[in-house]
């Protein structure tokens, strides 16, 4: 069997997630951030899913997705309902999940050339 290295067509892969920490290419991030294949915005000021405001969502639309991915941390949280709809209202679908299952989402859309932002929330700790 012949094994071969294949690298992504994009500029920032995510190596995994869970609630406290991330793994971007070979930087390891213990804040929330935000990604994108072209794009890393660290330091994103969001702690809790459940405090997500709209104000939020800007430097996210900002990116001009297609889809948002939402990393929720450990489990799967859903943000406020004025969130998700003021999403929706720019056109953008959004998807949360825990973090881990984000990280493994982000990676296929983004192979396949998806016009994808990951957002995750990582708590201290």
């Amino acid at each position: 069997m012949q094994l071969t290295l294949e690298n992504p067509d994009f500029d920032y892969f995510l190596r995994g997630a869970n609630g406290s920490v991330a793994l971007v290419n070979d930087r390891r991030l213990d804040r929330s951030f935000i990604v994108a294949p072209d794009t890393l915005v660290e330091d994103w000021g969001v702690v809790s899913v459940d405090a997500l405001t709209v104000a939020d969502l800007e430097p996210i639309l900002a990116l001009e997705p297609e889809v948002v991915l939402l990393g929720s941390g450990d489990r799967q949280v859903f943000p406020p309902a004025q969130v998700l709809a003021a999403s929706l209202a720019r056109g953008v679908g959004m998807e949360t999940m825990a973090n881990d299952a984000v990280a493994r989402t982000y990676q296929v859309l983004a192979g396949e050339g998806r016009r994808v932002v990951a957002a995750f929330v990582l708590s201290a700790g």
